[in-house]
């Protein structure tokens, strides 16, 4: 890249123009690999150019960085039509990666598609799977013991289709693409929600389900309802025990978990350059508990220097080229503005129940008082895929450092999880490691863990009542351990291990004194660490397998008898007839994320077995007829039993039914069986008052009714002992509501209107009977 760059200074001289208008005239010579994995898969950012250029021309107004990005992947940049929160995008992505649990979906309907190889550069990502237990290679070696079956699966489909296959004990999906795959301008899929984390790189990435990723590695341009974009204005600086974490903390406060559904949350001004590259990972990461399709940074000096430190500095030159594009133009509009001023935010700590119940850190424990939350901490946990960077690493063991001069260690139980092989193999080589086991710490597998559920906790029974505090992202109830009475506090590393030093909420560490093994009391000081390591990387393990280039003698096998993993059957065809009579199999009262629709935890097991994991559908779910979980009503014999139970029972006599939401249903995980379990057990609507975005896009692509009341009041017309016939399918069209008439036990009749947001591409999802069925029809034709 040095005789390039040099060119570039000569020729901008000699012809006095733009930057990146000689970077466009020698794109084709610069030739920049997307990744050091991948070196004929190159960078475009002379398409991205053109394409805005185009749609610059066509809206006459400037952009907002979000804009660039996305409308710069456009399909048909001088043809399609562009409006905030209406229109639909149809987009080119430059990459899809794919998470071990959802990746086993995503590969089998792929399978089903008959095409011989991906179009775009894809992964997998194996960090799902393995359950936080004893320690790291304790429970990396029982992970590959018990999950033999579908890690063989996945690397030979990877193999034979084309996909690079990241091993377990890799890392954390999403760790791993920010040290390798993420890059300014970059517009990436992931299937799963927190996706969002390389928009700390100044990439568009989003978090999506199976069937849209199998779309994009099929080479069919991806369909995204056109995003608004939330500005959020960072002034001052960060500085103390506030950290990134915080910054998010407080925007999910301000928002809450459905304020950015349909947005692009952008972050910009001054503040941002006191950010690392990782912390704006860890804010873009967490922005998906806000129901926001992304979050994005400008690009900046942070993130040439993190593309520098992990190998990518030609990377870095071309993005310096660029720049123009890779930052919001003066003048731009956002549909919504938050102003936040670093300088004066304090550090927060979210919880319990729901990431939004913010609260700052010096006032949770009297709050806690006040609610009857328990104040002994039991277990702090750092890592997750939100906050496991070298710099997390670093500011935690700064902590544990001081405590252990005074002679003090954790008075509660305390994990840390590396996001990848090269943080584990990095902080092990620097000493934070050793400094975090010594203050009582066990450093877990490079992994999700007890983030995603993947946790055998000892320490408590179910039912019994306690505190936890987290460097996570989500502390639903029962998410962390399966536990519905864990209070799960979310917080900075930092702030975790100090509170896991104090061992009680009512310890706030930027005023509060500790006491010493001698008798002497001492405050903590703010910790400081590097962002980076003075050191390059230790890249650790070599754990990544490349797809070969010839593949023509590569095997895919699925055993008929696995309980693991199940081939697909078409999902059937819609019958061209309105749905009549459909059973309510429950009305859920209240909040209902994917964790109650598609539980994790122990189901993760079953994601490549469509009929095992449905064994799980709404298990969470609170049926408002009695108040209870996993207990409904079956209408044909008048008992109560679980859910999944009830819906085989209809599916088995031929009734189809339907579920009644409440708000922002489906809110959480990009998982995908929440989706797919109703439709093979026989759904055929959801009805709700809100739907999250990811969720509702997953319904369409099964081929099921993701529909809204008109009136939210509607909700409360509808019983579940009524009947329920949705008219209006054979003349079903974008923007025209279809009536449902309510029929109630006593005879009597109600008529509403329901609202949906579907397409006409997303209308020939459902008549076909899924997204993947419609996709055979175009190959056959």
């Amino acid at each position: 890249m040095a005789p390039y760059s040099l060119l570039v200074t000569r020729l901008q001289k000699a012809l006095g123009v733009r930057q990146y208008h000689v970077a466009s005239v020698l794109c084709q010579r610069a030739k920049v690999a997307m990744s050091h994995f991948e070196p004929h898969e190159y960078i475009r950012y002379d398409l991205l150019e053109k394409n805005i250029d185009i749609v610059r021309k066509r809206l006459n107004r400037p952009l907002t960085l979000s804009e660039k990005i996305v409308y710069g992947h456009l399909d048909e940049p001088a043809k399609q039509e562009i409006e905030r929160g209406r229109t639909y995008l149809r987009l080119r992505p430059d990459r899809v990666a794919m998470q071990d649990a959802t990746a086993q979906m995503a590969m089998l309907q792929f399978i089903s598609s008959g095409l011989p190889k991906v179009a775009v550069p894809s992964t997998i990502h194996c960090d799902h799977l393995i359950e936080a237990q004893l320690g790291g290679e304790k429970d990396l070696r029982r992970a590959k013991d018990i999950n033999q079956e579908v890690y063989n699966f996945l690397a030979t489909a990877g193999a034979k289709y084309g996909v690079g296959f990241w091993r377990p004990g890799s890392g954390i999906i999403h760790q791993i693409i920010l040290e390798n795959y993420a890059y300014p301008g970059v517009l990436l899929i992931g299937t799963d929600s927190h996706t969002p984390n390389g928009g700390g790189l100044g990439g568009i990435c989003i978090g999506v389900g199976g069937a849209d990723a199998v779309d994009v590695m099929a080479g069919i341009p991806w369909e995204l309802k056109c995003p608004k974009v939330i500005g959020v204005k960072l002034t001052g600086a960060l500085s103390g025990w506030t950290s990134p974490k915080d910054v998010i903390l407080k925007v999910a406060g301000i928002l809450t978990v459905k304020g950015g559904t349909g947005a692009i949350v952008e972050y910009h001004g001054p503040g941002v350059d006191s950010i690392s590259c990782t912390g704006m990972a860890t804010i873009c990461n967490m922005g998906a508990e806000i129901g926001a399709t992304t979050s994005v940074f400008p690009y900046n000096h942070r993130m040439k220097k993190y593309l520098s430190k992990t190998g990518r500095e030609d990377i870095a030159k071309l993005a310096d080229e660029y720049k123009d594009h890779l930052v919001p133009d003066p003048g731009c509009h956002y549909d919504q503005l938050i102003e936040i001023n670093l300088s004066e935010l304090k550090p927060h700590i979210n919880g319990p129940f729901t990431p939004d119940l913010a609260h700052p850190v010096a006032e949770v424990g009297a709050v806690a008082e006040k609610e009857g939350w328990p104040l002994d901490i039991r277990v702090g946990l750092i890592g997750s895929c939100t906050n496991s960077s070298y710099e997390d690493m670093g500011r935690s063991a700064a902590v544990a450092k001081q405590a252990l001069a005074h002679g003090l260690k954790c008075k509660s139980q305390f994990t840390i999880t590396p996001g990848s092989e090269q943080i584990r193999a990095t902080i092990e080589r620097d000493g934070y490691a050793q400094i975090l086991r010594e203050v009582g710490g066990i450093v877990l597998a490079n992994a999700c863990g007890p983030c995603i559920g993947q946790w055998d906790r000892k320490d408590i029974k179910k039912g019994e009542k306690n505190t936890i505090v987290t460097s996570y992202n989500r502390n639903f109830t029962g998410r962390n351990d399966a536990n519905p009475e864990t209070h799960a506090f979310v917080t900075s590393p930092e702030i975790v291990t100090a509170l896991a030093i104090a061992g009680t909420l009512k310890f706030n560490p930027e005023t509060d004194f500790l006491t010493g093994k001698d008798g002497k009391k001492f405050k903590l000081e703010a910790p400081d660490a590097d962002e980076l390591p003075q050191a390059e990387f230790d890249p650790g393990q070599d754990t990544y397998q490349h797809p070969p280039k010839d593949s023509s003698g590569q095997r895919v096998d699925v055993s008929p008898t696995s309980q693991r993993l199940q081939l697909l059957e078409p999902f059937d065809k819609w019958d061209g007839k309105d749905l009549e009579d459909l059973q309510i199999l429950i009305k859920v009262k209240g909040k209902c994320t994917t964790d109650h629709i598609s539980a994790a935890g122990p189901w993760l097991k079953f994601r490549g077995h469509l009929d095992n994991i449905s064994n799980n559908l709404l298990i969470g779910a609170i049926n408002i007829e009695n108040g209870k979980a996993n207990s409904v009503r079956n209408a044909v014999t008048q008992e109560f039993g679980p859910v999944p139970d009830t819906a085989r029972y209809y599916k088995k006599h031929g009734i189809r039914w339907v579920v009644i939401g409440d708000e922002n249903y489906g809110e959480g995980s990009s998982r995908e069986h929440a989706a797919l379990e109703p439709r093979h057990l026989g759904g055929r609507a959801i009805i709700t008052k809100s739907f999250a975005r990811i969720h509702e896009t997953n319904l369409k692509k099964q081929g099921l009714l993701p529909l809204t009341f008109a009136d939210p009041a509607d909700y409360n017309k509808i019983h579940p002992v009524d009947k329920l016939t949705i008219q209006g399918l054979k003349d079903f069209a974008p923007g025209k509501p279809l009536k449902c008439i309510i029929k109630h036990p006593n005879g009597t009749q109600e008529t509403i209107l329901l609202n949906h947001t579907f397409n006409e591409t997303q209308i020939e999802w459902f008549r076909a009977g899924s997204a993947l069925n419609r996709m055979k029809e175009l190959q056959q034709h």
